[in-house]
């Protein structure tokens, strides 16, 4: 692939012009470039997979178009039926976990995680969402977040997010962890490690009576302290009857964030983290959006309850750790 001028469209399928897009990053990487290990560019996506009739769908299953839903008037089965839905989806996540290994596709653990889904009567969250066509999102390498299973196979180094959010019992519980493919660098390790622990962190900020704020002055500050870009584009938020709910969670120190937590809020907390610049590009699916340098990203996510004295995490499931590890 030779290499392309600063005002041809990048290589990487941003859209963008190389100069505004990858230009930098290939600087940076010297001779070889754009053509540098670990590159992802997409592969073909296989058609959406079925739901069967049984299985009870969202508002958008057919439209893709999201609509409000009917909020359960009782607090205590409405969280009891959140707590169901989001422990189905930590033990979807696991399933998919134990799938990856180098050779593996995405849209191959697209399939495990799908019937893992199924197998428990819920509806994959993410299927046809706003048109999304799969039921997972798999991003790798420099892929921040909403990466398209597809056909390209998982290599030896490679880190992997999958993010796994179900529909059951009229509620939807989300959850996200970054993996290692094979064996990763050390700069890799480190960079799972340290986006690991600002999600600790942000979900250790929450007490009722403080400032959303809180969570992610916390984030920030860890992430910041060992040299790593916090993505603002995209934050937390409300889950529940609907797959995105107020409030929004932003993961760096925002002041004029003033929701005031309280006891019985239900949210997501998931920081991304970049090695490099937290600025991103969005692929021509729409969807894959992935860091703006071609430098690695990662992410973390629970579904959490605020308690009188803190927070519970939602998704984890039986016999599994509060916070998913690093295999």
């Amino acid at each position: 692939m030779g290499k392309p001028g600063a005002n041809d469209l990048c290589w990487c399928g941003s859209g963008q012009k190389y100069k505004r897009c990858h230009r930098e990053a290939d600087l940076a990487a010297g001779p070889g470039s754009p053509v540098r290990p670990g590159a992802v560019r997409p592969g073909v996506v296989s058609p959406r997979r079925a739901v069967p009739p049984e299985i009870p769908r969202p508002s958008y299953a057919l439209t893709g178009r999201p609509r409000s839903a009917p909020r359960v008037a009782d607090p205590r089965l409405r969280l009891e039926r959140i707590r169901r839905a989001c422990r189905a989806a930590a033990e979807v996540l696991a399933e998919g976990a134990r799938a990856l290994r180098p050779g593996v596709t995405t849209d191959a653990i697209d399939g495990v995680v799908h019937q893992a889904y199924l197998a428990r009567g819920g509806y994959p969250s993410t299927l046809n969402y706003h048109g999304f066509p799969k039921s997972l999102c798999t991003s790798v390498n420099e892929v921040i977040l909403h990466g398209i299973p597809d056909s390209r196979p998982l290599e030896d180094g490679d880190i992997v997010n999958l993010d796994v959010t179900i529909y059951l019992d009229g509620m939807h519980g989300d959850c996200s962890a970054t993996y290692p493919v094979g064996k990763i660098d050390e700069a890799s390790q480190r960079l799972l490690r340290v986006t690991r622990e600002c999600l600790e962190l942000g979900i250790s900020a929450v007490r009722p009576g403080r400032p959303i704020s809180d969570i992610g002055r916390a984030i920030e500050k860890h992430a910041a302290a060992h040299g790593y870009g916090v993505v603002r584009a995209f934050c937390g938020h409300g889950i529940g009857e609907d797959f995105h709910m107020e409030p929004q969670v932003l993961h760096y120190y925002e002041p004029r964030a003033r929701t005031v937590l309280e006891e019985g809020m239900v949210f997501t907390i998931e920081p991304m983290l970049t090695m490099g610049r937290p600025e991103h590009v969005v692929w021509p699916d729409g969807w894959t959006a992935s860091t703006v340098d071609g430098q690695r990203a990662a992410q973390y996510e629970h579904t959490l309850v605020v308690t009188r004295d803190g927070a519970e995490i939602l998704t984890v499931a039986p016999a599994e750790p509060a916070v998913a590890q690093v295999r």
